[in-house]
This record gives C-alpha cells, structure tokens and sequence, in this order.
C-alpha cells in the first residue's frame, strides 16, 4: 500500500530543496511533535549515497535512525529512496507561481497502522514547510 502526503511550501524550489537535502536543517525541522528531535543527519545525495536522521524523544524514553540510499536523484525535481527497510520513498518538488508543492509518497509498513503513518508523515511535512517559510531555513551551511 503506498502513502502520499503533501505540503505547499511559500518558497522558491531552490530554497526547498535546500533545506530539504541539508543535515543542519533537516536536523531544524524533521520532527512530527514538539517532544521529538532529530539529534544527528547524514546526507550524500547522490545516486547510491546514503540519507541517514537520527530522531530521539526530547525525554530519552526512545529514538530510531531512519534511512536509505537514494535511488535516483533530479535536482530541484525528485529524489528516490530505498529505505534501510526496503521500501521505497519517492519525494516530487513541483515549483508554481505559489510556491513549491513537495510530495512523498511511500510504501506503508506493517508494524503501525496507515493513517497514523500517514498522519506522523504528513506533520514532519508541515513542520518542513513552517520552517522554510519562517525564513529558517536559508543560509544555513551543510
């Protein structure tokens, strides 16, 4: 079963797609809830390079790295991504004149039900899409 969530983002592609593939922004944003965090972000974005986030409670209760080697890379397009688990990610940056709309769409995994994934996904995304739009995520080097 695939999963599709997606966020307008106010920003131009570049800016994006930027924050999108940086480990000092991704470890800013990439979060579902204010008592999560992302503590450590490796990313070679090439094709065959790895993506990996660390993301922990803010208590220490719990964490899980979440990764992948990417796939297929198109710069300020689309990135593809198998994931440690073998599933697969796919992540479209469609530029317009409001801004940049990025989708992710993935395969579900068995362990949590659909909507709940769906909706964890779908507020990492949102919290992307503040980030970015707050003027955060600009000039941050990598």
């Amino acid at each position: 079963m695939k999963i599709t969530v997606e966020a307008l983002v106010r920003a131009d592609v570049q800016s994006v797609w930027n924050a999108w593939n940086s480990p000092n922004d991704i470890k800013r944003w990439n979060a579902a809830s204010d008592d999560w965090h992302t503590t450590r972000s490796e990313v070679d974005l090439r094709v065959d390079g790895r993506q990996v986030s660390r993301m922990e409670a803010k208590d220490g209760s719990m964490g899980f790295d979440f990764g992948g080697t990417y796939t297929r890379v198109e710069p300020h397009r689309l990135v593809e991504l198998r994931m440690d688990d073998d599933r697969m990610l796919t992540i479209e940056f469609v530029s317009s004149d409001a801004g940049t709309t990025v989708r992710e769409s993935f395969d579900a995994e068995s362990e949590n039900d659909a909507e709940m994934q769906r909706q964890g996904w779908q507020a990492i995304l949102d919290n992307f899409a503040s980030y970015v739009e707050s003027g955060s995520g600009r000039n941050v080097p990598s």
